[in-house]
């Protein structure tokens, strides 16, 4: 007597059902135990315990009867601080105009002074050429030019690094009963004397054909594409 295939062949290499078919129709699917059979049992919570003349089993850890008073918030996990610095591309160097693609100054062009420790890239106008002043940007929302200015006798201060831009705690944050300042954020007199010693050094590297590259706003217009410009 011929043995039954579940999936026999109907061509050569070729069978009646295939791979998603064959495993249901094998019925594995509903097997419960997974594992080796001789799997080391599960660790019992509850224990024997004599009472009115009969046994019972009770919990070994007794559940506590008293509970906070008020909602303990515990915060959520968050993988911000487990984050590893950005890796910037070969094109984002020191000294390299580039064009913002995103916020407040898309379109505009920036030279880029240095890579900060968390990745970001730090970027000047300069703000005397087209207002846009020291700042962080995203690598991902820039493209970088075969432009690149000489940087070297240009001074860029060391404090200027991720904690110079950490913004002050915010008004909302005041205690409960306090009065808190309704006033808008202000530039400080720093980064006011930061700036004017940033763009000092970087117009005496300027060239007049590159000052007016810089004022020039990107934008593309029709049958212009992006992926057969060279930038």
């Amino acid at each position: 007597m011929s043995q039954r295939v579940r999936n026999p062949f109907i061509a050569k290499g070729v069978r009646r059902f295939g791979r998603s078919k064959a495993y249901s129709r094998s019925g594995k699917w509903a097997v419960k135990t997974k594992g080796p059979l001789d799997a080391a049992p599960a660790e019992e919570t509850t224990v024997d315990k004599t009472f009115q003349g009969g046994v019972r089993k009770v919990p070994k850890q007794k559940q506590s009867r008293y509970y906070a008073a008020e909602d303990v918030s515990t915060p959520l996990y968050s993988r911000k601080k487990n984050t590893n610095p950005q890796k910037v591309r070969e094109s984002l160097v020191p000294g390299a105009i580039l064009i913002l693609l995103s916020g407040k100054f898309r379109g505009k062009r920036v030279v880029l002074l240095k890579v900060l420790d968390s990745g970001l890239l730090l970027i000047s106008g300069p703000y005397a050429v087209n207002g846009v002043p020291l700042r962080r940007v995203n690598a991902a929302y820039v493209i970088g030019t075969s432009t690149v200015l000489d940087l070297e006798n240009v001074n860029i201060p060391d404090h200027l690094n991720d904690e110079y831009f950490k913004r002050p705690a915010s008004a909302n944050s005041a205690e409960f009963g306090e009065e808190a300042d309704a006033g808008k954020n202000t530039i400080s007199q720093e980064r006011k004397d930061d700036q004017k010693a940033v763009d000092s050094g970087l117009l005496q590297v300027i060239t007049p054909p590159v000052k007016a590259y810089l004022n020039a706003r990107f934008s593309l217009s029709k049958r212009d594409y992006p992926h057969q410009m060279k930038f």
